[in-house]
């Protein structure tokens, strides 16, 4: 019966930041459920906490107190190894600043992480259909022609497409997209959601994305509003909600 519960839920969660001797409550008790295919917007004000969630629920953080849950399995606290392998092979991360490494070209960055995945014997056995699925992957894109060009060769449109493909070398479960467009002017922000947005629809992909971008919400299915270290409106599931002697 796991298609009736969520893929991904965070419950009661609780973030902290400490600068010297003063406390800076981030998060103060989030309930989220994203079910599987959907794609999801957050968004609130700057300083609201949007991605300090986005890192809580794909693992690059652990909360204060709280629990996250992956196909209703605990994932917060799992030992490091084991987020490491849920954050190379079940989530895809985009970033504002799209984090390509300007040495490599396009088609490398976007292999990247099979090379840091795999042994020097796994890549050299598995590099040809790798670069077949990388390259299909920029095509896909619409960076077919671009597969050697370095970063600073590429406008900041094609950085972040060469970013989303990155993302989907290793065919994950979950995109999460922390302000995807935020560097983008507002026609080529439109082509990015366009794309997520397809992606989305044809690989069934769940997509989680925040920005305070409120013009390309309404390409998503849902939006939920982070007010005060809280998420406004959100759906609870009592099954979720009930403490446990790990929590």
């Amino acid at each position: 019966m796991l298609e009736n519960l969520p893929l991904l839920a965070a419950v009661n969660l609780h973030k902290t930041y400490r600068k010297h001797a003063i406390e800076v409550p981030v998060l103060t008790g989030v309930d989220l459920e994203v079910f599987a295919g959907e794609f999801l917007s957050i968004v609130g004000s700057s300083g609201s906490g949007k991605s300090t969630l986005l890192h809580l629920l794909g693992t690059l953080d652990k909360p204060d107190a709280g629990r996250i849950l992956f196909n209703t399995e605990r994932i917060d606290n799992l030992p490091a190894e084991q987020r490491d392998r849920l954050r190379n092979e079940t989530f895809g991360f985009i970033f504002q600043f799209y984090h390509l490494l300007p040495e490599l070209t396009t088609l490398e960055n976007v292999l990247m992480p099979k090379m840091i995945a795999l042994s020097v014997r796994g890549w050299l056995r598995q590099r040809r259909t790798l670069k077949q699925h990388a390259t299909e992957l920029l095509d896909r894109v619409g960076l077919g022609h671009r597969l050697h060009h370095k970063p600073r060769e590429l406008s900041g449109g094609e950085m972040q497409r060469a970013a989303i493909a990155r993302a989907l070398i290793n065919r994950p479960r979950i995109l999460l997209a922390d302000e995807p467009t935020g560097n983008l002017d507002a026609d080529k922000g439109l082509e990015i959601i366009r794309l997520l947005r397809d992606l989305n629809r044809q690989e069934q992909l769940t997509i989680i994305m925040v920005t305070h971008n409120m013009e390309i919400v309404g390409n998503t299915d849902r939006v939920v509003r982070l007010i005060k270290g809280r998420v406004e409106d959100a759906t609870k599931s009592p099954s979720l909600l009930q403490p446990t002697m790990t929590g």
